[in-house]
């Protein structure tokens, strides 16, 4: 067979040069396929970081509704071990938490390694709600208290997505007060005068004159606006961040409402009951079965999953259901 039969037979049989390389002219040496992966490794990284910040068009299009998800802030360097220099403080990283596992991979190491970096004395507890009723932020932070230990002092009552930007925000004991990290001139959303949620920090003593939160509040919503009346009835007064120019941008709120629909369902008699101080129940009558305890690391960040199994009295607040 002549060369041309030859070549008229690779082709009907699928043969010859793959379909990128019959792009280029004669024989390619090895530095102009080089070349070509570094271009295309850019190009991959440079469509990855536009499709997920919201700077370019979306994988599948605009028009299929293809949400983007934000770009968690690159993690600080590898953190130094705990030494004695650091204090003698030692915080409860309290993150209530029901199936945002992309915002909790990013969120672990992250702050294990800015707490660090910052000599803070710490561990994570990701307080995971497994039962049936919806979801209750409040008294998963009522049990992460109680099940945090003698080792901790202090807690912060943290949103699994909210991550501080600014290295300057204070995260040691609050002894004057509650403090208030994610106050309302520098979260990216929420900017009432008595807002409390986001990043709250306490002393263990202080929570507990307060009786903790109300466990009445299921579903999304005023919980906090609660705590606060409860932190004024205990006669303690919110301090809040100075001397940080970073304003809205002090944190980055990882939450795409696309993805995660607040549950914000008012059943029976939750409209009124949501705006009363609940002045019995806290960390007094907090009802709640632990599952299961567990210690891992998230991507070589420490932390501690506690599988919460929460009761609910459908006589006292029926709204604890979907139904």
């Amino acid at each position: 067979m002549g060369p041309a039969r030859r070549r008229d037979a690779l082709r009907l049989r699928g043969g010859g040069s793959p379909p990128l390389l019959r792009l280029f002219p004669g024989r390619l040496s090895a530095f102009p396929l080089f070349l070509l992966a570094l271009l295309l490794g850019f190009a991959s990284l440079l469509w990855l970081q536009l499709s997920c910040s919201g700077e370019g068009p979306s994988p599948g299009g605009q028009h299929r509704g293809v949400p983007r998800q934000p770009c968690p802030p690159p993690a600080p360097p590898q953190p130094p071990e705990e030494e004695a220099a650091w204090g003698p403080h030692r915080l409860a990283l309290l993150v209530p938490f029901r199936e945002r596992f992309e915002e909790l991979l990013a969120f672990v190491p992250y702050m294990h390694r800015f707490l660090s970096k910052k000599r803070i004395r710490h561990h994570i507890f990701i307080l995971n709600q497994v039962d049936h009723f919806r979801f209750n932020r409040a008294s998963l932070i009522n049990v992460g208290f109680l099940e945090s230990g003698n080792d901790t002092d202090y807690i912060a009552m943290h949103d699994v997505d909210l991550l501080p930007l600014n290295e300057h925000l204070d995260y040691s004991f609050p002894e004057a007060g509650p403090f208030h990290v994610a106050s309302p001139e520098l979260h990216p959303l929420y900017h009432y005068k008595t807002y409390v949620g986001g990043i709250l920090l306490l002393t263990k003593q202080h929570y507990e004159l307060c009786n903790g939160m109300s466990n009445r509040f299921w579903g999304w919503g005023r919980e906090d606006d609660e705590f606060y009346r409860r932190i004024k009835g205990a006669g303690l007064q919110v301090r809040r961040p100075s001397g940080i120019t970073t304003g809205y941008e002090t944190f980055q709120h990882l939450h795409d409402p696309a993805w995660r629909k607040r549950d914000q369902k008012r059943i029976a008699a939750q409209k009124q009951e949501q705006f009363k101080v609940d002045r019995e129940g806290g960390l007094n009558n907090v009802r709640y079965r632990i599952e299961s305890r567990t210690d891992l690391s998230v991507a070589g960040a420490p932390c501690t999953v506690l599988n919460i199994l929460l009761d609910c009295d459908t006589d006292e607040t029926p709204w604890c259901t979907f139904g």
